[in-house]
């Protein structure tokens, strides 16, 4: 079952960086005062990777600001994308990731996040993927 509160980005097509949306508008979930942990759940529906130096970093991120005006943490990275920049020997495909995330980091809580991808590479199409909260 999804939470709709938790839906971080819907399905479409990034090829340059940006915070994740939802209905063309960006999404920012409260996750309250406390400590939660859980996992980040992404749906990749399409990946590009045709020069061999595509790299594609999911953040989920978090703030103390309701509005991510300041104070911007990363809470937990996927990267994906080409193997040549990723490393191994097998570029990213198609299919669900699940990254466990926590929002507490160095002893601070942040009770708002965002999901924030940055792309690097020769892009021409990009990723498509969509993304939300689950425990």
């Amino acid at each position: 079952m999804i939470d709709n509160d938790f839906i971080l980005k819907d399905a479409g097509l990034v090829a340059a960086d940006a915070a994740g949306t939802v209905d063309s508008s960006a999404v920012i979930a409260e996750l309250g005062a406390g400590l939660v942990e859980g996992h980040l759940i992404i749906d990749v529906s399409a990946i590009e990777i045709a020069d061999d130096d595509e790299l594609y970093k999911i953040k989920l991120q978090g703030s103390s600001s309701a509005t991510f005006a300041s104070v911007i943490e990363d809470l937990t990275i996927l990267e994906v994308g080409a193997a040549e920049v990723l490393g191994g020997d097998q570029d990213s495909a198609i299919g669900r990731y699940k990254v466990p995330f926590s929002n507490e980091k160095n002893g601070t809580i942040y009770p708002y996040v965002r999901l924030y991808t940055d792309v690097d590479g020769t892009i021409a199409t990009g990723i498509n993927f969509s993304a939300y909260l689950s425990k």
